[in-house]
């Protein structure tokens, strides 16, 4: 099991994830006025962790379960994968189910960073965990290409019995 690539790519993107749900994604300075002000407070630079806002080493709001919904999803889907290593047509779905969470996990980011956060706040940079899930999503592509590799293997040991 363990010697397959495909186990290896699965392992490697699923640790890349766990690593995003323990890292801040995103860095904002809120503005001085305003209902986000209110929010806030004085605080001068809020992270956004997958869950919650934090601020001085504070929980300041519980905003985005959206984000941590699909990347635990993501996450668990792939360890579930790693032991499919028998059923080559379902870890395939599985990987490929596990890609489409990470793609809406960049959708919901977006929508969260840039249409619901970032006009009320004056500065928005991304954390460069964010992009471990984008790095996962290729060693899920990787791993596809694996198991189908192997799938296709089988498929012409069995023609020629």
């Amino acid at each position: 099991m363990i010697q397959r690539i495909q186990t290896l790519y699965l392992l490697a993107a699923m640790l890349l994830c766990i690593g995003c749900l323990c890292s801040p994604v995103a860095h904002f300075v809120p503005c001085k006025t305003g209902i986000l002000a209110e929010l806030f407070g004085s605080y001068s630079e809020v992270e956004m962790y997958n869950l919650w806002f934090v601020s001085e080493g504070k929980h300041v709001f519980y905003f985005c379960p959206v984000l941590m919904g699909l990347l635990v999803i993501a996450t668990a889907l792939m360890f579930i994968d790693i032991w499919f290593f028998r059923h080559r047509a379902l870890q395939m779905r599985v990987a490929t189910f596990s890609m489409i969470l990470l793609v809406f996990w960049y959708i919901a980011y977006g929508v969260i960073c840039f249409y619901l956060i970032s006009p009320a706040l004056t500065l928005y940079r991304p954390h460069w965990t964010a992009a471990l899930p984008a790095a996962a999503l290729i060693l899920l592509y990787l791993a596809f290409r694996s198991i189908l590799k192997d799938e296709m293997l089988v498929r012409s040991l069995d023609r020629l019995r």
